[in-house]
């Protein structure tokens, strides 16, 4: 099963064929195909009539006039495969049906079609494709009008031409070309901003990732690095319980690695399970805690991952800061919103003095889904944290 992968500072990321990105990746590049296909037709059809018009809007005798028509119609047809021999091709085509008056009208669509991808390749391109295109078709009209004598193809003499209405033929052509030229100009602009746009996003996506992974690893590590620091102080003053307290501190140590390699590879456990994991390490630390929660499953997977790590951050609060000995942690799911509440019987210091990771974070996981987090001081004594995060609707 193949894989795509996008790169960044960081290395490369791979993007699975069955993830969304690769239902992205399969939809678009689907209609890509299509879209390259119809404009082939597309080119196909102004080259065949191109041709055609010239040799049936002109009828003369003569296989010159087949191979003018062959020279600056059929190139059309490849473009946008090799833009710039196709325009050199048509430019000198362009230069014999003015000479020749062979179908300068439609000789001058020819010219700006040709030039359109030229033009859209750079702004350099662009500038030289319409000096080329003018100095071509406005240079080739001032000798035919200038001179006579020119072999023609029978062209009716009440159509405009270089000799019959020069002015009329050049300013017509030239707003054709300069025409052709600004639409490639605000194509290229526009597709120039749309990547720098996507590039910004890809930008902001890797940067919020990052910040993601930084968050969810110091609550993890964070997290057990507590439990295991309160083991570790039990086991130091009571000889007794060392044995255990060790036994402990290795689970917990085990556990915080599989929980760094679960964040890093963005399937952690976010169901009713996790939580009660949460609680039961935080029992082992010496924490009296009850959990009142219904099963998150039902739940979208991100608001799963929200409350799981805002519950975990509180009761790492809890054991740093709040000198408590009891905590009750409920999650209730109502119709359109999941609120939680963490309140500690402790000091009502729960907030580190600090803000870094901790609080901040969890606010910027409620935030994430529209949400709002307090944390403060209880009335009568303890430390609440109270989140409300409302559930997205399911598209019908």
């Amino acid at each position: 099963m193949s894989t795509a992968r996008v790169f960044d500072a960081g290395g490369p990321v791979r993007i699975g064929p069955w993830s969304e990105a690769g239902a992205a990746h399969r939809h678009y590049g689907g209609h890509m195909t299509l879209w390259r296909l119809v404009l082939t037709v597309a080119d196909l059809t102004v080259a065949l009539a191109v041709t055609s018009a010239v040799v049936l809007m002109r009828p003369v005798s003569g296989w010159w006039v087949w191979l003018i028509a062959v020279l600056l119609g059929l190139p059309l047809a490849v473009r946008r495969r090799w833009p710039r021999p196709v325009l050199g091709m048509v430019l000198v085509a362009t230069v014999a049906t003015v000479l020749t008056g062979a179908g300068a009208e439609v000789s001058i669509y020819a010219l700006a079609f040709a030039a359109y991808p030229v033009a859209l390749s750079s702004a350099r391109a662009g500038r030289w494709a319409l000096g080329a295109a003018l100095t071509g078709f406005l240079g080739s009209g001032l000798f035919d009008a200038l001179v006579t004598g020119l072999p023609t193809a029978g062209v009716d003499e009440r159509t405009e031409s270089f000799s019959t209405a020069p002015w009329t033929v050049a300013g017509y052509g030239t707003v054709v070309l300069a025409g052709g030229w600004a639409l490639a100009w605000i194509v290229r602009n526009h597709r120039a901003q749309t990547a720098e746009i996507a590039a910004l996003q890809t930008a902001r996506a890797v940067a919020e990732e990052r910040l993601r992974i930084a968050r969810d690893v110091h609550d993890v590590v964070g997290h057990n690095l507590s439990v295991i620091a309160m083991r570790a102080a039990v086991a130091n003053h009571l000889e007794t319980d060392r044995q255990a307290a060790l036994q402990t501190i290795e689970r917990i140590s085990r556990a915080a690695l599989d929980d760094v390699r679960v964040v890093l590879d963005g399937l952690r456990d976010t169901t009713g399970d996790g939580l009660e994991r949460l609680v039961g390490d935080a029992r082992v630390a010496g924490l009296d805690v009850t959990l009142d929660a219904p099963d998150l499953a039902p739940l979208p997977r991100e608001l799963r991952t929200s409350v799981h790590d805002i519950v975990r951050e509180a009761l790492t609060n809890v054991r740093r800061h709040a000198d408590a000995t009891h905590c009750r942690v409920t999650v209730a799911v109502s119709p359109g919103e999941v609120s939680l509440t963490v309140v500690d019987d402790g000091s009502g210091g729960s907030a580190s003095p600090t803000p870094g990771h901790g609080l901040r974070g969890m606010r910027e996981r409620a935030a994430q889904h529209g949400g709002r987090l307090s944390a403060a001081a209880e009335p009568g004594g303890g430390f609440a944290v109270r989140a409300r995060l409302p559930i997205p609707a399911v598209p019908a």
